[in-house]
């Protein structure tokens, strides 16, 4: 009977990114020109790397998959952001807010668990690089890249299941430019203090114990790079120094926004911006320009271009 009182709500409304019309139509080239750079970036990376066959190795396997699932994070969100900045009005129906939820953990708890694959990657290279090819051979890579996607799918259903359920019956406000789960659970006409608790602990697992294991294997890498020759240890110590730099960039941002939240509308506007705008176009980046195989094909790409050209 309770149940039968609450107005089943359609729609919700975006405030979005700030109050001011004149700053949003300003962040509209510079969001749309990010946008671009990002689906630009990291596609460049795909398509290197499946073409190339110097790159068909587990690293560069791994990097294309990460790649791929920041083309796919940054296009749940950024697109229909950077749509809305003309837009008075800033809805999204009910189906269309679970959706970005459901989409954003699953990419997410994904993209967790193939940085987590990717140390183990250079930890195997590293510490034991005599049987680095026995080791992580292609069915296993491709095994444990199968096995990311299904705890990112396992943990996005979780947490939709248990919101999907939940009475909306006004307000309808969503204080951000996307749906995400604290503020959408806000909305609900029940209260979800121990539903809170029970998402943030499955969420806290999932994002702590990925956390530790890469902690675990860039810390044993480090260790293992400190009694080998210097010649060696110099290639390895820039390969691990890009992968922690991609791993600071990712977990930083989730940990103020899930784990330890910051109580500020702007901070966590300015967070969820870096997490699903500037670091999956920072990711490929940061891989392009510290990797000597990737400029190299990049180089040898550029060359068979011109010469195609000039034929």
């Amino acid at each position: 009977m309770e149940d039968s009182n609450h107005t089943v709500v359609s729609q919700f409304i975006f405030q979005g990114l700030c109050t001011s019309r004149e700053l949003e139509i300003f962040l509209l080239l510079p969001f749309s020109t990010l946008y671009l750079m990002t689906v630009v970036g990291n596609l460049f990376v795909v398509i290197l790397i499946i073409t190339d066959h110097h790159l068909h190795s587990p690293m560069y396997y791994l990097l294309a998959n990460l790649s791929f699932i920041d083309f796919c994070l940054t296009s749940v969100n950024t697109p229909k952001m950077t749509i809305d900045l003309l837009k008075e009005n800033k809805t999204i129906s009910f189906e269309g807010c679970m959706s970005q939820i459901a989409c954003v953990h699953l990419f997410a708890g994904s993209e967790m668990v193939l940085l987590v694959t990717m140390a183990y990657d250079r930890c195997v290279a590293i510490c034991r690089p005599l049987h680095y090819s026995s080791i992580m051979d292609r069915q296993k890579c491709i095994w444990l890249v199968v096995i990311s996607w299904i705890i990112g799918f396992v943990h996005a259903i979780n947490q939709i299941l248990l919101i999907l359920d939940l009475p909306f019956c006004g307000p309808r406000v969503i204080d951000s430019f996307f749906c995400d789960i604290p503020l959408v659970m806000k909305l609900a006409c029940v209260n979800t203090d121990n539903l809170e608790i029970l998402i943030n602990a499955e969420s806290g697992v999932l994002g702590i114990i990925c956390f530790i294991l890469l902690l675990m294997s860039y810390t044993y890498i480090l260790l293992t790079v400190k009694f080998h020759s210097k010649d060696g240890s110099s290639k390895a110590l820039s390969t691990c120094t890009s992968h922690i730099i991609v791993v600071l960039l990712y977990f930083v941002p989730i940990i103020f926004i899930y784990l330890w939240p910051v109580y500020i509308t702007w901070v966590n506007k300015f967070l969820t911006v870096f997490y699903s705008v500037i670091t999956p176009l920072l990711n490929p980046a940061i891989y392009t320009l510290r990797n000597k195989d990737i400029k190299n094909a990049v180089k040898k790409l550029i060359n068979h271009m011109l010469i195609q050209k000039n034929f």
